[in-house]
C-alpha cells in the first residue's frame, strides 16, 4: 500500500513512500522486499502523485511490478479493493505490507508465511510486544491464542490497556476469503474510511481463524510518518549495518 499523501511531512509535491532512508525511497525497500519473497504477483496500490511513483517503480523494478490506482484515499480496506481485478484468477494468499515500513525483513515475512499456512487460517496479523503500546490498536487472544479482536486505543477499557501485543498492519489473507470480507465492510466511522481491519470482524462472525504471530523486533514495523521517524529509521539501518561488521 504506497497510495498515502503523508500530511505530516507537510510537502504537497512529494508521496510520503518516496522519501529516503539508507539512500532508497521508502517504497523500494518494500518492493524489494516482496521480490525477494518471490511472489507471484507484485501489486503496489498508488494514489497521492501516483505518476512520481510508478514511474520510478518500472524504471527501478521494469516489468516487475504491476499497479492499482486508489485515486480517492478512502482508508486501507479501500486501497486493498483496489487490487481485486488484478488479483480475480490469483487463487494463493495476499501478503499485505506498508509503502512506509522499510526496516521489515525477509526472514520475518518467511517465518509469518509458515506460521499462516500451518495453522490453516484464513488470515495472520503480524504483531509484536512494544513497552508503550499507547495509540496502537492491542491484539486480545483466546486461551488458545487465537485472536479474538483487535481494540483501537480509543476504545480499549483499562484491562486491554494493559495489554503490550499490537497489531503492526502487516497481513497475509487467503485470497477468496479476503475480498469476500471487504464486501462487507463499510465507511460508517469517525474517519469516513474503509478499514482494512474491519475484515477481521466479519471473519470472527463467521467464526472464521485468524492467527498472529510476533515479531521478536518491534523496530521492524515501524512505519515513517514524520522527519523524526524517518531519522529513526535511518538509526536502525546504520544499528544493522553496524551489527554486521
Amino acid at each position: 500500500m504506497a497510495a498515502g499523501k503523508g500530511t505530516r511531512m507537510k510537502n504537497p509535491e512529494k508521496a510520503k513512500v518516496m522519501y529516503e532512508v539508507d539512500g532508497k525511497p521508502l517504497i523500494r525497500h518494500v518492493v524489494e522486499l516482496a521480490l525477494k519473497l518471490k511472489s507471484a504477483r507484485t501489486i503496489v496500490v498508488v494514489g497521492y502523485q501516483y505518476k512520481t511513483v510508478v514511474e520510478y517503480l518500472q524504471k527501478t523494478f521494469p516489468g516487475r511490478v504491476e499497479f492499482a490506482e486508489q485515486s480517492d484515499q478512502l482508508g486501507t480496506g479501500h486501497a486493498v479493493m483496489q487490487t481485486e481485478s488484478a488479483l480475480r484468477d490469483f487463487s494463493g494468499d495476499v501478503i499485505v505490507l506498508s509503502g512506509d515500513a522499510p526496516l521489515l525483513t525477509q526472514a520475518t515475512i518467511e517465518r509469518l508465511q509458515e506460521y499462516h499456512q500451518r495453522e490453516r487460517a484464513v488470515a495472520t496479523i503480524l504483531t509484536a510486544d512494544i513497552d508503550d503500546p499507547k495509540s496502537y490498536g492491542r491484539i486480545v487472544r483466546t486461551e488458545k491464542g487465537l485472536v479474538e479482536s483487535i481494540v483501537e486505543e480509543r476504545d480499549a477499557d483499562e484491562e486491554t490497556k494493559k495489554i503490550h501485543e499490537i497489531n503492526s498492519g502487516i497481513y497475509i489473507f487467503q485470497r477468496s476469503v479476503l475480498f469476500d470480507a471487504l464486501k462487507h465492510i463499510s465507511p460508517h466511522n469517525a474517519q469516513n474510511e474503509y478499514y482494512l481491519t474491519d475484515v477481521f470482524k466479519y471473519f470472527w462472525t463467521c467464526g472464521l481463524k485468524v492467527a498472529a504471530m510476533k515479531t521478536g523486533d518491534f523496530n521492524e514495523i515501524l512505519g515513517v510518518n514524520t522527519f523524526e521517524q524517518l531519522e529513526e529509521a535511518q538509526q536502525f539501518f546504520n544499528a544493522r549495518k553496524q551489527a554486521k561488521l
